[in-house]
């Protein structure tokens, strides 16, 4: 995935989680607004970090 796309996913992700954690009528219990948080920067910090899975070029063997 291209670094500008992670950028944009990773700040909607982040302004999500805050409004969902925040927000007074958020359907969330109020004691998990941490939990969401942190789930929220685990998942955007775990983009980052990992490679996207996909095949290499030179992974696909050729049929006989």
């Amino acid at each position: 995935m291209p670094n500008d796309v992670k950028a944009v996913v990773s700040a909607v992700t982040l302004i999500v989680a805050g409004v969902l954690a925040f927000w007074s009528g958020s359907p969330i219990r109020p004691g998990l607004s941490g939990f969401v948080i942190v789930t929220a920067i685990f998942m955007v910090a775990a983009m980052w970090v990992f490679p996207e899975a996909g095949v290499k070029k030179g992974d696909i063997k050729k049929a006989k």
